[in-house]
Parts: structure tokens; sequence; C-alpha cells
């Protein structure tokens, strides 16, 4: 599979291109779609420094983004490849904006095909000109989309990336895929902790053929090039004892990464970008695609420790992904007192929906036809104009989502975040909200979800891109 590279930017009305552990020319590039996908073939190069996307932070309540996507030359893993890309680059900036504020995005298509954009994980309205997957933005328009996102949405770490159906496999593979950052964990932290440094540590994979990210015939289950903000293996600083939050965010089209800091654990302060009521530790994060972590991680003694992902399989009829080097923290300087870390967060973000009255029960399966290569959610392919769950405007429903296929899916659903209830009949203890989880295979997942502030139209689907594509998506309308 693989991943492009695209960095867009622009600070409030200002447009800029330039890269982040990779450089654009200054020339789009021709060419279209790829044949099949081989793997990448990095030149060798010195171990990169670890870099963070450009920024873009609103101001006063407000900020604005013009974001051009077009096909162009980008440098990666030390070759030229073509890509589809924001703003000329491989990793788009990053906006950073907080609850209450406005974002105002101009798109300009310069592709040969529809695209859209789709903000992950926020709770805003899926209508008109705010997070409207619906909506093609044809070769030669340019679209005004407009956000106001809520006083209360939570903090934390999302995404944006295009859903331009049945092309969103294909334009986020080949790079249409940024971070955002929504303000305020920090406030949760202890006081000593509230200037820790922070890190975003996106994961993007990609692979080459004929001298481009493919966009057809992609294969995720091929050797893959896997990338850290577009750079391959870079060496992250930390002292020994210090405390870091990092944003760990699968911002890819396709695979699962089995996160590890060897020997060191990961401090969870928030999944998917709703913060935990407790902080819990563990040694390794489950990432399929879409899904995003804020940790905290403290030096370890001095020396260096790798950050890998392990080898992962999705089952027979899926994916089997090798164990890979993602960076390389190196712990050196002055070594400092370890801090206090928390062990209760921000409760108010977490609501218990075990608690509420259920207006709805349903069933929700996802298969496959591996003869023809077709995915489907109830039986049924991805129609944009059918209605497939009716709910109604302020009450919770409970889903037991079933997966009736031999490798797993990552379930997620747009506006309304879920809580998972059980695991194939196993009680699970919620800490927070998701907006992704990995369903087993031949297993099935029992979710709640309350259909608060929005009414209209949005999807479900996995976020395995090339199966929603071939169908396995649905729509839900929210009434009052």
């Amino acid at each position: 599979m693989a991943l492009s590279r695209a960095v867009l930017l622009l600070g409030l009305a200002l447009l800029v291109a330039t890269g982040c552990g990779t450089t654009a020319t200054t020339e789009a590039a021709p060419g279209g779609p790829a044949g099949p996908a081989s793997p990448a073939t990095p030149t060798a190069q010195a171990q990169p420094a670890f870099r963070q996307p450009r920024e873009l932070s609103s101001r006063n309540g407000h900020l604005h983004v013009r974001l051009v996507v077009e096909q162009r030359v980008v440098r990666l893993a030390g070759q030229d490849v073509r890509a589809l890309t924001y703003n000329g680059d491989y990793m788009p900036p990053t906006l950073r904006l907080f609850p209450g504020d406005r974002l105002d995005l101009e798109l300009v298509n310069r592709l040969g095909e529809h695209t859209n954009l789709h903000t992950h994980g926020w709770h805003v309205s899926p209508r008109d000109s705010s997070d409207n997957i619906y909506l093609h933005i044809m070769p030669g328009q340019t679209y005004h989309y407009t956000y106001q996102l809520p006083k209360d949405l939570a903090p934390g770490t999302y995404w944006y990336h295009s859903h331009a159906h049945p092309l969103s496999e294909a334009q986020v593979f080949a790079g249409l895929s940024g971070a955002i950052v929504i303000e305020g964990l920090n406030r949760y932290l202890p006081p000593d902790l509230h200037n820790t440094a922070e890190l975003l540590i996106a994961l993007k994979d990609f692979q080459v053929h004929a001298g481009a990210i493919p966009t057809a015939n992609i294969d995720s289950n091929a050797p893959t090039t896997r990338t850290v903000n577009g750079l391959i293996n870079p060496i992250i600083h930390i002292r020994p004892g210090e405390t870091q939050m990092w944003r760990l965010a699968n911002i890819g089209a396709d695979i699962a990464y089995n996160v590890q800091l060897q020997g060191v654990r990961f401090h969870v302060i928030a999944q998917d970008a709703n913060p935990v009521a407790r902080v819990w530790s563990t040694d390794t994060l489950l990432m399929p695609p879409g899904s995003r972590w804020d940790v905290l991680v403290q030096g370890p003694p001095a020396g260096r420790t790798r950050l890998v992902t392990q080898p992962y399989s999705t089952g027979k009829d899926g994916d089997s992904y090798p164990e890979a080097t993602l960076a390389t923290l190196v712990s050196a300087g002055r070594a400092v007192k370890p801090a206090r870390l928390p062990a209760t967060f921000a409760a108010r973000y977490f609501d218990d929906l075990r608690k509420d009255p259920i207006a709805q029960r349903r069933v929700i399966t996802f298969s496959e036809n591996t003869r023809t290569d077709q995915f489907f959610i109830n039986g049924k392919l991805f129609d944009p104009n059918r209605i497939d769950v009716r709910a109604k405007l302020n009450t919770t429903e409970e889903w037991r989502v079933r997966n009736l296929s031999n490798e797993q899916h990552t379930f997620h659903v747009h506006v309304n975040d879920f809580q998972v209830i059980s695991v194939n009949g196993r009680p699970y203890h919620a800490r927070n909200w998701q907006d992704t989880v990995q369903l087993p295979a031949r297993g099935e997942v029992v979710m709640r979800t309350r259909f608060r502030d929005f009414v209209g139209k949005y999807p479900l689907h996995c976020h395995i891109l090339n199966h929603e594509d071939r169908g396995m998506m649905a729509n839900i309308e929210v009434v009052r």
C-alpha cells in the first residue's frame, strides 16, 4: 500500500509551500494512475532528525486555510516520487484550533477527478458546507468549507483527509491526509507538566511504482515503507526522566500499526480525541486506520530505543504486516526527576452510556465476497442515496456490530462517537468514547452511541479505505 506526501499550508490567508522532511518541486508532474504496486526502495541516507509538520493556528477564534489539491513530484525516501498533495508536499500542515473556533477552508481541486475533505472525529454538522462527505468538488472547482466548532468539543488529536467515494483509498494512499489538534489537553495535566514538549507522530506509508505512489491496483499486503511525519526512521530526542506528550495518529489508507516503544510504557490520556477519565498504561497500542492515541512518555535511561510496529495479521483473508522500525528515541543529556503522572484526568468528557435508556437496538453486519472483492454492510453495497439507519436526535441506541468475514474490519462512524460495551461477549470497561474500533474476524462488538446536537445524513463504514470504496459503507440520518 502506500501513501503520498503532502503539505499544505498557510496561515491566515497566506499560502506557503514548504517541506517537512521532503521537498516538493515547483512544477506539477505529468502522469496518471500507476499500475500494480511495488515496494519503495529508499536511497541510503543519513538517519534524519525528527521534524514536525508546519502548524497553522487559529487566532481570535478563527482560522482561514487554503488547500490546493494537485499531483506533484516530491522528494520522499531519497527519491523523486509523484504524489497527490495538499499545497505541494507530502505532510500537510497541522491545523491547531480551540473549542468554539471557526475554520474557513478553501479547497482548490487541480486533479483530473473529484475530491472533497473530511475532518475525521469532529463533532460538527454533517450538512451543507460543514463536514459533508457527499460533496463532489470537481476538477477546476474551488469550494469553501465553514466549520463552527462546539465550545465543548473534546481536546485531542484529529485528522483531515479525502473522503471522495469511490476514490478515498487512492487519494489518501497517494498523500491526501494531515493532522488536526484541538487545544486543551494539557490543562488537565499537573501544573508542572502544562508546558511539556508535545510531539505529533503521524504514521503514513507508501509504495512506489514507475516513479509514482500508485492510485490503482493498490495491494495493502505488499511491502511498504513506513514513515513518521514523512520521515524514514527519524531520531527523536528526550532527556532521561523527561516527560513528553506524544500525539500518535494513523493517517494512512489501509494498514494497521501495532506500536511499541521498546522498554518504555505509554501512559494514555486520550483515545480518538476523547480524554480518558482515568490514565492507564500499556507497552503496545493497536492503531487501525484512522485511530489516534494521545500519550505521555517518560525518557528511559541514556541510550537508544526503537519505536516499532510489531508484526500484525488482520486474519486469514486479510493482511499480514512484518515488524518495522518507525523511529529511534535517543535518551541523552542531563537527567531530570520523572514527573508524577496523574491517575485521574478529564472525567467531564466521559459520560457513561450504560446509564442511558436505549431507544433502539440494532444489528449491523459487516461481510464480504472474496471472489468478487466486494464488501457489504447488512448485505448491501453502499448507495449514497439510501438511508440505512434513521435515528432520533437526543436518543441513545445500542448496536451489535457483527463481522461475518475471516478478516478484521475497522468500524468508524462520523459526527457522534461511541462507547464500546463488550467485545465477543466479554464486557469492555471503557475509559472514554472512541470513533474507531477493530472488529474481530468472525466476532462482534457491542457499542452505544448518543445522537447529539446535529441532524442530517452521515456515514458509518470500514476505515480500511479499500473496503469502504468497494461497498462497505452505509448512511445514517438523524431526525428531530
